[in-house]
């Protein structure tokens, strides 16, 4: 892969439902401390899928029906834009080695009447005919569910997937399986020619490299699995709020809870820029109910996601929480903005009504939603923003927040925004009335809620503001250096930023080398995928405020550190 001028991509040229088998991670058997992580979490204990259930639910399993009566998508009316879509679609699922894939229907396959259309004539173009060796995967349709809305994929989790239902305030609460967090050991970056001069590796950085080969046996694997589906779920939606570094992603997934996640967490696009979408920047394949083969060359388990960004490609296998595609999207955006003199961070946002902006860095927990989700300010986004020439933008369409001990008295603009359309991760319920139970840890601390961000009254759409006024770091500091709340100079603000405070105490309450907290604090503060143009980015920013806090001497003490 080589990147041109603009820091642009070039191209390089789908289990039983009753057993919910616990993934073992040999990994995890042994102490890793150089790989910085925020919200990754054990395995859930149970060795059922009815076990689990059992968290989930204060008393025993309401019966939620999977048979019912046929879903409500009708296909659009104009064939010619449908079938362009559909040829799209399925190139994207189509196996590369063996050029085969399966004939793609659009339309719930409920709905069998709809299934002839788009199979008697073999001259339609989006129909692959195999030229190498015929598999099972290439004699079937494939039904794909393009951009569902909101309730349509409501009624798609509640008939087919257990562990989905609609809890009293209307959001849906739905289970990500054996795992309730990241899993960044088993995260793998393919490294080739371009990343490995690029990317950060090595001893204390998050990215675990892969070759190509493998990836590309991960995404066989993943297609595969996709193929042999009734139905999948596409969606094709945006990256940042900013039009002119705009990026167009692709999510293929095989549950319909995924499809909600991702359809809350990107930007939405309008029907007019869905006409127009054409071909995807980056394209996710989520074969998460499926697991790797652990016996292939760099797994460590049964879970890997992989990420290849030559060919802008994301592969997940073995993993169906839904975090890990929004992580995998940031790590691209900090592979793409930096290139274009983009600072990508991991932060919180918001606005006075003076337009005074503030930035709130820290980890997951740390309160970057509920600081950032002020009722006196205009909320601009809660975790991914990028800072450029022209000021802040947020990278989502929506928010992720933590739900572990959420009441209406404290937090009560995200209380109000867990609502119909959005979606609750792993939260328990009681049985009759659907009341959730913020303060149950039952299935995981993680408890999540993800929403669109205009379910939050004082949203600023678009998400974009001037540059900031205020920085302000959430640090969790263990060793009583700081008070609970300090104003920082300049020069203070940014020794404190290497000196990596973190928090996730259990695990870093051990003195560590002025190199590793540099690391860490890198880890934490800018995610994954660490280039030179990155620290430059941070440099120039830096170097802006130092001119105007009047100091000359933090430029070079800064540079001395990078």
């Amino acid at each position: 892969m080589a990147a041109n001028g603009n820091g642009e991509f070039s191209f390089g040229k789908g289990t039983a439902r009753k057993g919910l088998a616990k993934i073992q991670t040999a990994a995890s058997q042994k102490k890793q401390s150089a790989i910085c992580h925020d919200d990754s979490t054990p395995p859930v204990k149970a060795q059922t899928i009815d076990e689990l259930h059992s968290l989930q639910k204060k008393r025993s399993a309401p019966t939620t029906p999977i048979k019912g009566t046929p879903g409500s998508f009708s296909p659009v009316s104009e064939e010619a834009r449908q079938k362009q879509q559909l040829q799209s679609i399925s190139a994207s699922l189509a196996s590369l080695t063996r050029e085969t894939g399966p004939k793609v229907v659009r339309g719930d396959p409920a709905r069998k009447a709809e299934t002839p259309k788009f199979a008697a004539d073999p001259s339609d173009h989006f129909s692959f005919t195999p030229t190498i060796s015929v598999s099972d995967s290439s004699l079937k349709f494939t039904h794909v569910l393009y951009n569902l809305s909101p309730a349509e994929l409501y009624e798609q989790a509640i008939k087919y997937e257990q562990g989905s239902f609609i809890a009293s305030s209307g959001a849906l609460a739905t289970l990500s399986g054996a795992k309730t967090g990241r899993s960044p050991r088993d995260k793998r970056v393919v490294k080739d020619e371009t990343t490995e001069h690029e990317l950060w590796w090595g001893k204390g950085s998050p990215n675990i490299e892969m070759d190509e080969h493998t990836f590309l046996v991960n995404r066989e694997r993943a297609v595969d699995y996709l193929n042999s589906l009734d139905k999948v779920f596409v969606n094709d939606q945006f990256l940042n709020w900013d039009p002119q570094n705009r990026v167009k992603v692709r999510i293929v997934s095989a549950r319909a809870y995924h499809s909600l996640f991702m359809h809350n967490m990107c930007i939405r696009p309008t029907p007019e820029e869905l006409e127009n979408f054409g071909t995807p920047d980056f394209t996710i394949y989520n074969a998460g109910q499926f697991p790797c083969n652990r016996y292939t060359h760099y797994m460590t388990s049964s879970t890997s996601i992989d990420l290849n960004l030559a060919r802008r490609e994301m592969v997940i296998l073995g993993t169906q929480y839904a975090g890990e595609m929004k992580k995998g999207l940031f790590s691209v955006m900090h592979y793409l903005m930096p290139k274009r003199q983009i600072l990508s961070l991991h932060s919180g946002c918001n606005m006075g009504k003076d337009g005074d902006v503030a930035l709130f860095f820290g980890l997951s927990g740390t309160g970057k939603t509920t600081l950032s989700t002020d009722h006196n300010r205009y909320l601009i986004g809660d975790d991914e923003h990028c800072w450029g020439d022209n000021g802040v933008s947020n990278i989502e369409g929506g928010c992720y927040a933590k739900c572990i001990d959420l009441s209406r008295e404290k937090e009560p603009d995200i209380w109000n925004a867990i609502k119909f359309g959005a979606v609750l991760e792993n939260v328990v319920f009681d049985e009759h009335t659907r009341e959730v139970d913020y303060s149950d840890k039952s299935v995981t601390e993680n408890t999540r809620a993800a929403y669109p961000i205009e379910y939050i009254p004082n949203a600023k759409i678009p998400c974009v503001g001037p540059h900031p006024k205020n920085v302000i770091l959430l640090a969790c500091d263990a060793f009583g250096v700081l008070p609970p709340v300090s104003k920082l100079n300049l020069a203070q603000t940014m020794y404190h930023f290497i000196s990596g405070y973190t928090a996730l105490l259990e695990q870093r309450m051990v003195l560590r080398s002025q190199r590793q907290h540099f690391q860490l604090a890198l880890v934490q503060h800018l995610s994954c995928c660490i280039l030179p143009s990155m620290q430059q980015c941070w440099l120039r920013r830096c170097r802006s405020m130092v001119l105007q806090d009047g100091s000359s001497t933090l430029d070079g003490q800064v540079e001395g550190v990078y």
